[in-house]
């Protein structure tokens, strides 16, 4: 099923944990609908924000995430899977079906404020983007960073949206005490290729114009180059390298991709809507990064996959990095200058 407009798939495979699904009748006479799918934002209640990572390969103590599900449509996109938890489907459920946790701000605070909280470094958008079209109205995330910057508890951004120069404020706030560092995910130069491949993020252009202006404020910034899909946008990653380094990177890391679930069947589905001629050599050159399988869940070769092909991108990354002068990771953040204040307690002089 192609994409609707403005949507990075028309698939809505079933749901693993649902006895009972819907299919299509193929034989059915159906129009083509030209309106796009709207997007429906539903209320969280939980009453935590704080995740603690349990993940040997992750670089972080715990985990913040304002939303649940993400409006950039990216077709690979490994957390789809996690939206099934919710009893929706990883395909266009999860880009069009966004919960929402309108008190994460409120929460993050009391959270902080505790005497049991040890500091550690904090990732936001572990799973999904902080920087969805929605935080442009709602600034779930803004609110965030304020009460991060008022306790200098050290975060880590990650995103595909330059949204996130809004909040260079906070940003450069928290930098002041080795406390932020920002990453830019850049998964291709190629505009027409982003367009399809993240309908719905920013432009490379607007990415690296976003890693240019946080580096002049002082922040630490990076990119992500990930996911490396074999076949598609591998070949991309020395010039993604020294393009952000000319913007100011300061730092870079990568990914291979990969497909657990249901994410599979999704971009298979983009595979045969955007390039059908090579879906079978794509499919075959990631499943060499994995053992012959879509996905792996071994700990870090899962994010740098394994075998010839995995090798020689590994080797490209490190031979890049070196002669751009660009680290390999992110700076270590200090938890030296947090500060625990009671919930609503300003700063006093």
């Amino acid at each position: 099923m192609h994409a609707p407009r403005g949507r990075g798939t028309g698939e809505n495979p079933a749901n693993r944990f649902e006895n009972l699904h819907f299919e299509t009748d193929e034989d059915a006479w159906v129009d083509e609908d030209p309106r796009p799918v709207r997007t429906t934002f539903l209320r969280d209640d939980s009453q935590t924000i704080i995740n603690r990572n349990t993940a040997d390969d992750l670089s972080f103590e715990f985990s913040v995430n304002p939303y649940r599900g993400c409006e950039h449509g990216c077709a690979y996109c490994f957390a789809r899977t996690y939206h099934e938890y919710l009893g929706y489907s990883a395909g266009l459920d999860f880009e069009s079906k966004i919960i929402v946790k309108e008190n994460a701000p409120e929460l993050l605070e009391k959270e902080l404020a505790k005497k049991s909280y040890i500091p550690g470094k904090i990732a936001i958008s572990g799973v999904t983007d902080c920087y969805q079209p929605i935080e442009r109205k709602l600034q779930i995330t803004r609110r965030c960073l304020g009460v991060m910057a008022r306790f200098r508890q050290p975060v880590a951004m990650i995103t595909k949206n330059a949204l996130i120069t809004r909040d260079i404020d906070h940003l450069a706030e928290l930098a002041k005490y080795r406390a932020a560092a920002a990453i830019l995910s850049v998964t291709t130069l190629d505009p027409q290729l982003a367009r399809i491949l993240e309908p719905r993020a920013s432009s490379p252009r607007a990415r690296l114009d976003a890693i240019r202006e946080l580096a002049a404020a002082g922040i630490p910034v990076g990119v992500s180059c990930a996911p490396m899909i074999p076949g598609l946008n591998d070949s991309e990653l020395p010039a993604i390298l020294t393009t952000a380094k000319q913007a100011g990177a300061s730092f870079a890391f990568y990914s291979m991709v990969r497909l657990p679930g249901a994410v599979a069947t999704v971009f298979s589905a983009w595979l045969d809507q955007h390039f059908p001629d090579k879906k079978m050599t794509i499919l075959n050159r990631i499943r060499e990064t994995h053992h012959g399988k879509l996905n792996s869940s071994i700990a870090f070769e899962r994010r740098r996959g394994a075998g010839v092909a995995a090798d020689q991108t590994r080797a490209i990354f490190k031979v890049i990095s070196r002669r751009l002068g660009i680290e390999p990771r992110p700076p270590e953040l200090s938890t030296a200058s947090f500060r625990r204040l009671s919930p609503g307690q300003d700063e006093l002089f």
